[in-house]
């Protein structure tokens, strides 16, 4: 199968259009619907359903996009592979992890990352769904569970557990919780069971909930759940890596928390010799690292 002719029929059925794909490549429209028509002779088969509209896949069309939409992220990869200098840090590098973590942890660390490599660009994903490495969705994961795809590098990173804090100003007007049962005199800020969330975390706000609390405020990510907390609204279900960022924060009933719950980093085999991928894993490494000792002069750990 001609390789150009598929490289002008992905570029079509991205872009939805025989126009919007001929920009793309430097080609005229005449030129892209020549090598769509070529293609569609040689397999037989119509690939498109042309409207007023734009262009549809058909359901051979679809197949074959499945193929090239797989064989374009192949070829990113390996270009990414063949452009990482031995010596250089530079270009795109596409990190997902979970929206709590991102925003809470990594996102504010990330200042020291540019200022050693100033040429790379970081791509941040921050959502629940668990991307698929091998497929390219993203190039590096940080996770709060073992991921279990297959051909990836893993390294369990630190633990975390989900706590609880308030802020000293919300303590002062209502008290401190003494025992569990006193949850009952509290509004609980906690993230909503209806959204993901690690087992770990649900579970200790099950049991949380048991004890009845005043009031509920419910929202679907650890940095609502901050803000919420910050404000002064209530006591708060959270991740206890904020606790370095945030000690003015108090944590309340020390002795009420959730199971531990393993981070990893995880990266595709086939990026194994990439400078990004060991400059952005040296790199929370380094601050884990760092994030451990300042919690061990405090006294937290």
């Amino acid at each position: 199968m001609d390789w150009d002719k598929l490289r002008i029929f992905h570029a079509v059925a991205d872009a939805g259009s025989l126009t919007h794909a001929g920009d793309r490549l430097n080609l005229s429209q005449s030129a892209v619907s020549r090598q769509i028509r070529a293609l569609e002779e040689s397999l037989n088969s119509t690939l498109f359903h042309r409207h007023a509209r734009g262009l549809i896949l058909t359901e051979q069309g679809e197949l074959l996009f499945d193929a090239t939409s797989s064989m374009s992220k192949r070829l990113d990869a390996a270009s990414a592979r063949i452009r990482d200098s031995e010596e250089e840090v530079f270009g795109e590098l596409k990190v997902t992890t979970t929206f709590g973590f991102g925003t809470l942890w990594l996102a504010p660390r990330l200042p020291k990352l540019y200022e050693k490599y100033p040429n790379l660009n970081i791509d941040l994903m921050l959502e629940e769904r668990v991307l698929d490495l091998p497929m390219r969705e993203a190039d590096i994961a940080i996770r709060m569970k073992e991921p279990s795809q297959a051909d990836l590098i893993r390294k369990r990173l630190m633990t975390v557990q989900m706590q609880l804090y308030a802020s000293r100003e919300y303590l002062d007007r209502l008290g401190t919780p003494q025992e569990i049962a006193d949850i009952s005199d509290h509004r609980l800020i906690c993230q909503s069971p209806s959204s993901a969330q690690v087992g770990a975390g649900a579970m200790l706000v099950q049991h949380l909930m048991a004890h009845n609390p005043q009031s509920l405020l419910t929202i679907n990510n650890y940095f609502g759940v901050l803000q919420g907390v910050l404000n002064n609204l209530g006591i708060g279900v959270l991740p206890d890596y904020i606790t370095e960022d945030f000690p003015h924060l108090v944590h309340v009933l020390p002795e009420t928390e959730s199971a531990e719950v393993p981070v990893f980093l995880a990266y595709p085999e086939e990026l194994r010799h990439s400078q990004r991928i060991f400059a952005f894993r040296d790199f929370v490494q380094d601050e884990i690292i760092a994030h451990r000792k300042h919690l061990r002069e405090l006294g937290k750990i």
